[in-house]
């Protein structure tokens, strides 16, 4: 995988992590307490493979889990965190995903916070991806994100791992089909993309359709995501059982955000459903109008827009649009006219 990301545009795209997830360890810890890699998965050690990774200029992620076993059953970290920290640090780990099966919920708080401590104390940067929310909210405990974040410096799961179910994307949206089609495909780029949700992929990339690749790829639907103002997009209008959600991204002009606009349809009728808004009604209010790009379809050209001019978009059942306002400079009007 980590030939695929770094010779087929992953990389250069964006994506630099290769992480592994559970069921790579052991059943049981060596002399030492430390974890160890399964023989036959990994004969060469999980040293060897972060620093192949590493030669190809990615990073390298790993999975452990705060109880007292992992998801899959093997062995979990909660009575050995600070030597976990360590190994994961001297293997050059960049990203780990601490679960949090077979614990107690109670705990998770200073758990988790310890765990960070000493990922911290190791000296190396590590991405801390914490799973305590999605442990804590089915039991009626709300997490406290402002003491997470302050502690932790990272960024947490806010729900279970999804499936590929349209079901399951909105009830995520609701939160702030069993085949994945080509249409479904491109409504979760848009949506992750709107959301600023770290795009992680769980595919085979030697056997990846290029359609979906290049979706994956996708530069300006990576611009939104990756934006450097880094705003959670926001759902701010909802008409004909449509919802059009708003991110601002850079660049800014004469004082105002550009935005990311997704238009979610919530309809099942069976047919492309045309909706109309203003860039007024979604508080869009830069006085010299925005140029609207729709970033899907690289056939409709650019089109400058008032804020008070009626906007025109079909949209599939359970369909997205995506587009871009970006507002227009004063300099530039004045010269149209």
């Amino acid at each position: 995988m980590a030939d695929r990301m770094s010779s087929d545009g992953y990389l250069e795209a964006g994506y630099e992590y290769v992480i592994i997830d559970d069921c790579w360890a052991s059943k049981e810890r060596d002399n030492d307490s430390r974890l160890q890699p399964d023989p036959e998965r990994f004969p060469g050690g999980i040293k060897n493979l972060s620093d192949y990774i590493h030669s190809k200029g990615l990073k390298f992620g790993i999975y452990a889990d705060y109880g007292t076993h992992t998801c899959a059953g093997y062995p979990g970290s909660i009575d050995y965190l600070k030597i976990d920290a360590q190994t994961f640090a001297d293997w050059g780990v960049d990203y780990l995903k601490l679960d949090g099966c077979y614990a107690d919920v109670e705990t998770m708080p200073e758990g988790y916070g310890e765990m960070g401590q000493y990922l911290n104390e190791t000296g190396r940067p590590i991405v801390y991806s914490c799973s305590q929310p999605a442990y804590q909210e089915p039991k009626g405990i709300k997490p406290n994100y402002i003491q997470n974040w302050q502690r932790l410096a990272t960024f947490g799961e806010i729900g279970i791992d999804i499936d590929d179910a349209w079901s399951n994307v909105t009830n995520i949206l609701g939160w702030f089909s069993s085949n994945l089609e080509l249409p479904v495909f491109l409504d979760l780029m848009a949506i992750w993309a709107i959301l600023a949700a770290p795009l992680l992929m769980s595919v085979d990339l030697r056997t990846i359709d290029p359609i979906f690749r290049d979706i994956l790829q996708n530069k300006d639907v990576i611009a939104i995501n990756q934006d450097p103002m880094g705003v959670q997009g926001r759902l701010v209008l909802t008409k004909s059982t449509i919802d059009i959600w708003t991110k601002p991204i850079t660049p800014h002009i004469e004082g105002s955000d550009s935005y990311a606009i997704g238009v979610l349809s919530n309809r099942v009728d069976g047919y492309p459903y045309r909706l109309n808004f203003t860039l007024l009604e979604l508080n869009l209010t830069h006085i010299y109008g925005y140029t609207i790009k729709d970033v899907y379809d690289p056939s409709i050209e650019p089109r400058d827009v008032d804020i008070d001019q009626l906007i025109f978009v079909r949209v599939k059942p359970s369909g997205v649009v995506l587009l871009t306002a970006t507002p227009n400079s004063a300099i530039n009007v004045s010269l149209i006219i």
